[in-house]
């Protein structure tokens, strides 16, 4: 666990359940701009502090309390006085002059004042030390905004595992129009938005050029906790990535998935670093596109977000709008829509495509021999941001 603040903390799982410092809010405050009264109207109007200033304003506490039969001037979020039993909104609220000169507040509203209208109490929404969310959550705006709300200054996150991607092939360009047997990058720009989304805290991008002892050395040198990489793990002849892992000595945990796209995925124990003791992981990817995001879902993503510290997800199920095709033997996953009457499947959802995934809202996990129409199938998520 690391002790973070806000802005190093957004996106990273909470190790600890998160716990008000304070009540909340930490005092009675009016919920209305308006008048604080005491007991029942008509109601003479006063100072509201004991500078004899006008009315009480967010930001400066009052202590002068306020007597049966009195009113105060008070803003919305400003703390009310001792004494106050509601707030009067000001467009109910009407002033005139008693043969005194003293102003006189008297309600207009068209329901009686009752005690408490308009007043947020302390600890309206938590008391100290009550839990407020648990351990695992997600660090999200809205995680930052109640944390600081309830007195907290940092939060105490599992430390997001860190990657390296490293994109394999000397037929990648990173600009410009493919041609002469050479095609664009599509998976440096697409994957680590999509990694970051499950925990991962990228560190470096680079490609590695078809060369076994340069593959092998920069798996040997990597200090990140998880590499991936794109392209090198089926049988062809500049397929060098089995090789590199049983030259520096890796375990391969799993080699080959049943799963379509993606299938020649794997993943593998690296030795530590000289001198080190942190276990490395690696998880490779497939070079086609699909088949690379295919094996993001499926090796990756598990094992960043269990090393982040995220709770395993229930599975999310969807049901089938029309039949949805299957492989013979593999799962497939295919890219799909989820209108209303449930998953229909896109176009364009071959290994190198990427047009599907792009309008996709889901990838469907469809069973060897398909599902029918109105059954229900697990969907997996698409990051968006």
């Amino acid at each position: 666990p690391e002790h973070l603040p806000f802005a190093d903390a957004l996106g990273a799982a909470l190790a600890a359940p998160l716990e008000a410092l304070t009540d909340l809010p930490a005092f009675d405050t009016s919920a209305m701009d308006g008048w604080a009264v005491s007991g029942p109207g008509p109601w003479r109007i006063g100072p509201a502090r004991a500078d004899n200033s006008d009315q009480l304003l967010a930001g400066r506490g009052s202590t002068v309390p306020l007597a049966d039969g009195t009113a105060v001037r008070i803003a919305t979020g400003a703390q009310l006085p001792p004494g106050a039993t509601a707030v009067l909104r000001r467009e109910d609220g009407g002033v005139r002059r008693d043969r005194s000169g003293a102003e006189l507040l008297h309600d207009r509203g068209d329901h009686p004042l009752e005690q408490g209208r308009d007043i947020r109490p302390r600890g309206q929404e938590c008391r100290t030390g009550e839990p407020l969310l648990p351990q695992g959550t997600t660090v999200t705006p809205a995680v930052l905004g109640l944390a600081a709300a309830a007195g907290c200054d940092t939060l105490t996150v599992h430390r997001r595992p860190t990657v390296e991607l490293l994109v394999l092939g000397d037929e990648l360009l990173d600009s410009g129009l493919p041609g002469a047997g050479r095609t664009r990058d599509a998976l440096s720009p697409l994957l680590p938005p999509w990694l970051r989304a499950h925990g991962a805290r990228i560190t470096d991008v680079r490609r590695v050029r078809d060369d076994l002892g340069l593959l092998r050395d920069a798996l040997r040198r990597s200090p990140a906790d998880v590499v991936v990489t794109t392209g090198g793990t089926a049988a062809g002849p500049v397929d060098y990535l089995h090789r590199a892992l049983a030259e520096i000595g890796a375990e391969l945990l799993v080699d080959g998935v049943r799963v379509r796209p993606g299938h020649p995925m794997l993943l593998a124990l690296l030795p530590p670093l000289e001198g080190d003791v942190t276990p490395r992981h690696l998880v490779g990817l497939p070079g086609n596109p699909l088949a690379a995001v295919a094996g993001a879902v499926t090796l990756a993503e598990p094992l960043l977000r269990t090393l982040a510290g995220f709770p395993r997800s229930e599975p999310y199920l969807v049901e089938a709008a029309v039949a949805l095709p299957g492989h013979a033997v593999d799962t497939r996953l295919l890219p799909v829509v989820l209108p209303e009457r449930g998953a229909l499947p896109l176009a364009f959802d071959g290994p190198a495509m990427l047009r599907g995934l792009a309008l996709a809202e889901g990838l469907a996990v469809v069973p060897p021999g398909g599902v029918e129409a109105g059954a229900r199938v697990e969907v997996l998520e698409v990051p968006t941001g």
